[in-house]
């Protein structure tokens, strides 16, 4: 295919400086520019920085193959199979991600399907840019003469907000259908309008996300919950129907019921997101599945003690694994959000101005609920929460609450996190 030729935007007419580029980022740039080889700043970091935003990641792709760049930067390796791409390690843990310039995505396959490409995918900065999702982040900033290489439009889709499909939206879709979760999540992240032929294909298309991986799905998830637009970003994902694509339980019929409660929710969540945390996956699923509790299954009036709470644990639990059984959650993290959920209404019945309980604060659940309770309380207005509470690497948390087991019950059988292993029954309380 004929490509057209590129708008070179010299350094006098762009606002990216390389003082605002990662000083790492920049060795590698120079690096492969002294060994010979084309070295170029590329997808979302030249996105952010001509925003005027501080990239979360500076990529790199230049014409240096894998084997290649692997002896010319010793402290790297190189992952992926089928597209192979090179991370070189700095101090710090961090780490600048460099690939060879390609001809084709690894999701956008020409041919049939099931056919895998030829195993030679590499290609020039024109093929790379055309292969990418969205025009906004299909720019190459090349360190040699410091200019922009914009192959698509993608300077003005970010001068005029606009996002866009890199070339036939519909077609592009159906090969690679999560472009439809990323086009909502950079609109939702950037306040930017969908160019209409790339709606429409959104609203024709999202039947295909049936067919992607349910861990690409969930990867893809847990990007826009954490992306500091998530309340944006629900807005616009329940206006296409991509919620409820994503999230079949809250079917339309449901969704005007817990809009205003979901949005009081990620707004919290984008609050703390903004401020550097990041939440536990948990505790992101708990608040994504609290609107749904409080609305089918009455989560409000359950019951705090005896078997009814046994029973109602039980249920949620059961419900809960259907509902989400598509997004690949794991066993650890399904227990700790049924303790959220199920021990919430103990929580509002035992908040007082007295302090909480010993019974309630001897609980091995306790400081993990207690922090689930806390971020509900801010989004109904009570309270803000510290955003030091909730930066606690996820496997800290998921080693914290033991899930009991009841007495009687055969090994491998599930039992809620509500049940304590104190006599007088679950929750500490008598029956």
């Amino acid at each position: 295919m004929d490509l057209p030729d590129p708008i070179i935007i010299p350094r006098n007419q762009h606002s990216i400086s390389r003082k605002d580029i990662d000083r790492e980022a920049l060795k590698v740039l120079y690096r492969l520019r002294d060994a010979g080889f084309s070295a170029y700043l590329v997808g979302g970091g030249v996105r952010d920085l001509y925003l005027g935003k501080t990239p979360k990641d500076f990529d790199i792709s230049t014409d240096a193959r894998p084997g290649q760049l692997r002896n010319l930067f010793r402290n790297s390796r190189v992952i992926g199979k089928r597209f192979r791409l090179v991370q070189v390690f700095f101090r710090g843990n961090k780490i600048v991600e460099v690939s060879t310039l390609r001809c084709r995505s690894e999701y956008d396959i020409e041919g049939a399907e099931e056919v895998l490409p030829a195993n030679n995918t590499f290609g020039s900065v024109a093929e790379d840019a055309f292969r990418r999702d969205l025009t906004i982040n299909s720019l190459f900033y090349e360190v040699e003469n410091f200019t922009v290489i914009d192959y698509v439009g993608g300077v003005e889709d970010l001068k005029n907000g606009i996002i866009r499909v890199v070339g036939d939206p519909d077609r592009r879709i159906r090969r690679d259908p999560v472009r439809i979760m990323r086009a909502i999540r950079h609109a939702a992240r950037n306040d930017f309008t969908i160019e209409e032929r790339t709606w429409q294909a959104i609203l024709t298309n999202l039947e295909y996300l049936a067919m992607c991986p349910d861990s690409r799905i969930r990867d893809e998830l847990f990007k826009d919950m954490r992306g500091g637009a998530c309340a944006r970003w629900a807005t616009l994902a329940m206006e296409c129907g991509l919620f409820s694509t994503l999230l079949p339980f809250y079917g339309p019929d449901l969704i005007p019921a817990v809009k205003d409660r979901l949005d009081q929710l990620f707004k919290v969540i984008d609050r703390l997101h903004g401020e550097g945390a990041k939440v536990d996956e948990s505790l992101l699923v708990a608040m994504l599945l609290l609107p749904w509790a409080e609305e089918v299954l009455h989560l409000h009036g359950a019951p705090t003690r005896g078997g009814e709470a046994y029973q109602f644990a039980r249920t949620l639990r059961d419900r809960m694994d259907t509902a989400v059984n598509h997004l690949n959650i794991n066993r650890a993290q399904k227990e700790l959000v049924t303790g959220f959920l199920v021990n919430l209404p103990v929580f509002n019945e035992a908040f007082g101005d007295g302090g909480w309980p010993k019974w309630l604060i001897k609980k091995s659940y306790f400081k993990d609920c207690l922090r689930f309770f806390q971020l509900v309380r801010e989004a109904e207005g009570k309270g803000q929460v510290s955003v030091a509470d909730y930066t606690l690497p996820e496997e800290d948390m998921e080693t914290s609450v033991k899930v009991p087991r009841k007495r009687g019950k055969r090994p491998g059988r599930r039992a809620p996190v509500v049940v304590g292993k104190a006599k007088g029954g679950i929750f500490g309380l008598k029956r």
